[in-house]
């Protein structure tokens, strides 16, 4: 079964009984609760695009471990063509989703954790290589959803993870056996852990010896003993909780806090213990990854919002569009279009490792999520210049049905003459959520790591000394040795 179908998916899912907290309760059937099933709808929808013909093509390809076909979602980035797959699949993914479908951490994390278990094993004699790739061929052959835990809660900023006053503010080993390892910590905006099957742990910076404890990484189902999931609260949640009003999109996105309390992990699941050299590396393979994915899903959402402020400007009457919507217009497609050729760039530019699992340029794939971090919430602007302000409040649909001033709503809520006010709404509804579901506009910035650490990447990685080579040679300088 190595591709499921969707309703696969779903059932699957009756067999994990995480222990979850939503809005101060403890919910027992969490994947039927009203602010989950939505979120849990986009992961479906990647299933169903595994088996449809169109979506096939860009979701589903040869595995080299298993000799089947898989989702791309669970493989290893073998080639600079793997790797530009992946964008053109995000997009594609966008695009009939309009939000997150969860599943793109768990695969960058998949790939960062091989690069550098290989690297340790070479050096150090260990088998995390051989163990990753054993959890990796599980996860392919029944098609699962694997979310990554990245980000510590850090308590203070300034203080590294063995200085802190309470050592849990970064995950870390408690205790190891003959058995395996027991973990303590949270890990904070978790993407879609409620929707997967397995967690994988990365460790969220660079250690020192000092912080070896905290050098670790491995995989976990979402429902193993002592691992508890918060929901973190988004703006917009009463429409999933009353029920969408017309036009809301059934998709949506959340990132719990998830706490490891005392949480047991079997060695065969545990893929870097105490070697903290390589901490700081696989966390950075990570953010180059992830960045890299949010150059494919976030340009996807890009064309979205575009088609929403065009159509929104044909629904109140201008199909002729003014000179400065055209020029917005314009605006938005020299964003999106940016983000998405960075990441372009950074696959083709990608370099294979001792593992054989290409890295993406760091520099190219950094500067496309700087591009998204803040050029993107302009885009986001424009479109709600574009729409205008009824995006801000429109009139339930109870309102709507009520027969007293459903009648007044319909006619005072018209466009154009040959758009029904329905259609005008739901398109405003869809703009809505694009524009103040909270979730997404945080990630579009901080997604992936800060600004901070992509513009500390672009420098890391750039010849800044050859570049001024350049300009003292055409400016005819010679400078003594």
């Amino acid at each position: 079964m190595a591709i499921k179908t969707a309703e696969q998916y779903r059932e699957s899912l009756k067999d994990i009984k995480p222990t979850a907290y939503i809005l101060g309760e403890k919910v027992d059937k969490v994947h039927e609760h009203p602010l989950i099933k939505h979120m849990i709808a986009g992961v479906a929808k990647t299933y169903e695009m595994e088996n449809d013909p169109e979506g096939s093509q860009y979701l589903v390809t040869k595995s080299d471990l298993i000799d089947e076909d898989v989702s791309r979602f669970v493989k290893f980035y073998r080639s600079p063509e793997d790797l530009l797959a992946k964008v053109r699949m995000l997009r594609f993914l966008s695009h009939q989703i309009g939000t997150c479908y969860m599943r793109c951490t768990g695969m960058d994390a998949m790939n960062s954790i091989g690069i550098e278990a290989y690297n340790c094993d070479q050096k150090c004699g260990t088998s995390y290589w051989e163990r990753l790739q054993e959890f990796v061929e599980y996860v392919q052959r029944n098609d699962l959803v694997v979310f990554s835990g990245v980000t510590d809660v850090k308590g203070d900023r300034m203080l590294r993870p063995s200085e802190q006053k309470d050592p849990d503010m970064y995950l870390h080993v408690v205790d190891r056996n003959n058995d395996g390892i027991v973990v303590r910590g949270a890990k904070i905006h978790q993407t879609g852990s409620l929707c997967a099957h397995w967690g994988l742990v990365v460790p969220t910076r660079e250690m020192r010896e000092s912080d070896k404890d905290y050098a670790v990484s491995f995989a976990l189902p979402t429902d193993a003993e002592g691992v508890i999931h918060v929901y973190g609260r988004g703006t917009l949640e009463m429409r999933p909780t009353e029920g969408y009003d017309l036009g809301n999109v059934e998709f949506s996105k959340f990132a719990p806090l998830v706490i490891f309390k005392d949480v047991f992990v079997p060695w065969k699941n545990v893929f870097l213990c105490g070697e903290y050299e390589y901490a700081g590396d696989m966390v950075r393979n990570f953010g180059n990854y992830h960045r890299h994915s949010h150059g494919g899903c976030k340009c996807g959402v890009g064309d979205v919002l575009i088609g929403a402020a065009a159509t929104a400007c044909d629904y109140n009457g201008m199909t002729k569009r003014p000179s400065h919507i055209n020029h917005k217009l314009a605006e938005m497609l020299k964003v999106t279009e940016a983000i998405y050729g960075c990441s372009i760039a950074a696959s083709v530019e990608s370099k294979p490792t001792p593992s054989g699992i290409y890295a993406v340029d760091p520099v190219q794939s950094n500067i496309s999520k700087l591009y998204e971090g803040k050029e993107l919430a302009e885009v986001v602007r424009m479109m709600i210049e574009i729409a205008g302000g009824m995006v801000a409040d429109v009139p339930s649909d109870k309102d709507f049905e009520n027969p007293e001033i459903g009648p007044l709503l319909q006619k005072y809520l018209k466009g154009a003459e040959n758009v029904s006010t329905e259609n005008r709404i739901r398109m405003f509804r869809l703009i809505e959520k694009l524009a103040f579901e909270s979730r997404d506009i945080v990630s579009n910035i901080h997604g992936a790591g800060s600004p901070e650490t992509h513009r500390m990447t672009v420098l890391r990685n750039s010849n800044i000394d050859e570049k001024k080579s350049f300009a003292k040679k055409l400016a005819g300088i010679k400078e003594e040795a």
